[in-house]
């Protein structure tokens, strides 16, 4: 089996604060189905709150993040599904959910993680 990070970013979840609860409870009741189902992993929202670091092997710490086109913002969740079938029927239910459009990315398989 192979893990997948389903996620999406912030601007993707385009939600009034009325639909917000439904939201909540339509992806947690995904999430419960995830874990009866044995595929969860684990997952969760970025706290955007709180600025982004990098560590160096030094451990000195500099503010911010790598520079890519996207900040890293929104949720995510890692399953491990035996076919990237299953884990593309998973984002759909999180994409069902969460009303909006889910990334699907395969992590490499390593037998040490």
């Amino acid at each position: 089996m192979s893990k997948y990070l389903i996620s999406f970013p912030s601007e993707a979840m385009v939600v009034t604060a009325a639909e917000l609860p439904q939201v909540v409870a339509d992806s947690h009741a995904v999430v419960r189905e995830a874990k009866r189902a044995g595929v969860w992993v684990f997952g969760g929202g970025i706290d955007e709150s709180v600025a982004p670091v990098r560590v160096d092997a030094s451990g000195a710490v500099r503010p911010g993040a790598y520079e890519r086109s996207h900040p890293l913002t929104g949720g995510f969740t890692v399953i491990e599904a035996p076919t990237r079938e299953v884990a593309l029927e998973w984002a759909a239910r999180f994409a069902a959910a969460c009303r909006c459009p889910q990334e699907v990315r395969r992590f490499g398989d390593d037998p040490e993680s």
